[in-house]
């Protein structure tokens, strides 16, 4: 339970109605018209460089970014710091590399970019496979949190019921703003949130260099003391160890991280909505500049939580440490019930509940665009089905898909959660990253590869994720009273990335081989033919 007083519930209740009222009444506004697939899906790409790079910041950081990156810092220090580096690399390499390209060769969803020189049905369905598979598992580890952390927040006790409730209510919400909403609508929200999450970071994040009088050193120090780990603070090891294994799983989540999280479904459909290829450099530029500020500020919140708060108190309100920022802002706010304790902890509190909502929306309306727009719309109805009926199916597959993703996180609410993020994550950067890589830049890519790289890449993240230390035989696992592990790392990355490369590679060589074979066939029996025509003649 929270050590906040009934006045401070009281003004985060309002904070929290005025948040939905506002941005649902904006949702509705920007809205597009029931058969308007292009406002629907890009918003008529009206969106300026800036509010489009704020767009895109604000699907990028998650929830995920905000409170597990935190409590991570705060209690594995170097392993913390190090992954917020990466989160922001994720989006600079995706700026230089694929913006402009995906941006050309996309227009609604990525099965657009796959199926522009490979269409068929089965590009399309695939694609929504891939898309479905990266994004579902995000949603559940989102309204799984968002159960927990409201609870917390508004001082609920942490029964069943009361998640429950929590979790429905931000996942109709959710169904709400992917349906009315569309592109422009969650645009209007991601830069809302963006705006707030960067305000109160940077209210929060001053305040703990004016703690330590504006040195870095000292707060350092602090945090090692306040960690209980002194020196160890800022060497490799807390979070998963410090062997031989344990650092190769590092590297391992670090370069999972850097490829594949940009390059999941609901980040990259925001660059199909810039204007033209100068537009999205531009909204880019501001979205790494929006990240990387955030990342540094998330670093020095995430330090401040140590050393203030102390990984004693983080760990008995949580073990993975997703409510230090909130019980950081208590501990600055000053005496307990006084006006800065409560405006900094509603503030805070606001920017949680904000971030939880637009997170959940943008990966809705990522899932649903991909079932309307590539399953019913071309792989269906082969590319003939009404604009109308389009925009039909995309609102009723926001609500099938948010009504799974409750259903799933009703269920699991209970259960460690996360490993779900690093699935999401890994299928990204072992699907995902090599489809697009490959048909973007590589000439010789064929539809065997790229289903393969699809299916392959997806398939085995999946497979080694259910049997990895994740899962089973670590205290740690999702099921710590189990042991069916073989693959003996958190991450599947170092196997499963090479492994989709490698499959989209093989299925190209053997595509073009069997077509050489094929051709060389048909050539044969051509000129039998001719030769027999020809005897035939004489």
């Amino acid at each position: 339970m929270t050590d906040v007083d009934s006045g401070s519930q009281a003004i985060v209740l309002v904070l929290f109605t005025a948040l939905v009222t506002v941005t649902l009444m904006m949702c509705v506004m920007a809205g597009p018209e029931r058969d308007d697939l292009t406002n629907f899906y890009t918003g008529y790409r009206s969106l300026t460089p800036l509010k489009n790079g704020l767009a895109i910041a604000g699907d990028y950081i998650s929830a995920a970014t905000v409170l597990s990156t935190t409590g991570i810092i705060a209690l594995a220090g170097y392993d913390g710091y190090v992954l917020a580096v990466s989160t922001a690399l994720s989006l600079v390499l995706l700026m230089f590399l694929m913006a402009e390209p995906l941006r050309n060769a996309g227009k609604f969803t990525m099965g657009d970019v796959l199926a522009r020189n490979m269409p068929g049905r089965a590009v399309r369905i695939a694609a929504c496979v891939v898309t479905l598979a990266a994004t579902l598992p995000f949603l559940v580890v989102q309204l799984s949190g968002a159960g927990s952390l409201l609870t917390f927040i508004l001082d609920m006790p942490h029964g069943a019921g009361a998640r429950t409730a929590c979790i429905v209510i931000v996942g109709c919400l959710m169904i709400i703003y992917a349906a009315l909403g569309g592109m422009r609508g969650t645009a209007l929200l991601q830069m809302i949130k963006i705006v707030i999450l960067l305000g109160t970071s940077v209210v929060v994040a001053a305040l703990v260099l004016n703690r330590f009088d504006w040195s870095p050193g000292e707060l350092v120090r602090a945090a090692q003391q306040g960690s209980g780990t002194g020196p160890a603070f800022l060497q490799q090891g807390l979070q998963l160890g410090t062997s031989f294994g344990d650092r190769l799983d590092f590297i391992g989540l670090q370069i999972t991280v850097v490829l594949g999280v940009a390059c999941l479904p609901h980040i990259t459909m925001r660059l199909y909505s810039a204007q033209d290829v100068p537009a999205v450099r531009r909204s880019m530029s501001w979205a790494v500049g929006t990240v990387t500020t955030f990342c540094l500020l998330v670093i020095i919140v995430g330090t401040g939580a140590a050393a203030l708060v102390g990984s004693r108190s983080i760990i008995a309100a949580d073990p993975h440490g997703r409510t230090s920022v909130l019980m950081l802002s208590q501990a600055l706010g000053g005496a307990h019930a006084s006006a800065g304790a409560t405006i900094l902890y509603s503030a805070v509190a606001g920017m949680v509940f904000i971030t939880l909502l637009s997170s959940v929306a943008g990966m809705t309306l990522a899932a649903a665009s991909s079932l309307a727009h590539d399953l019913f719309a071309h792989a269906a109805r082969r590319g003939q089905a009404e604009p109308r009926t389009e925009m039909t199916v995309a609102a009723w597959t926001s609500v099938a898909v948010g009504t799974v993703a409750i259903t799933l996180a009703t269920l699991v609410q209970n259960w460690d959660v996360g490993v779900l993020t690093t699935l999401a994550i890994c299928i990204g950067a072992s699907a995902v990253a090599p489809a697009l890589t490959y048909s973007l830049f590589w000439r010789g890519f064929t539809r065997t590869g790229l289903l393969a790289t699809l299916y392959g890449g997806a398939s085995c993240a999946l497979v080694l994720m259910v049997f990895s230390e994740a899962v089973s035989g670590t205290p740690s696992a999702v099921f710590p009273n189990a042991d069916f592990h073989w693959f003996p790392m958190q991450s599947t990355g170092l196997v499963s990335i090479p492994f989709g490369y490698l499959a989209g590679w093989l299925g190209s060589r053997l595509d073009h081989g069997r077509r050489a074979a094929d051709s060389r066939e048909s050539r044969r029996l051509y000129d039998e033919g001719e030769a027999r025509l020809l005897a035939a003649a004489e």
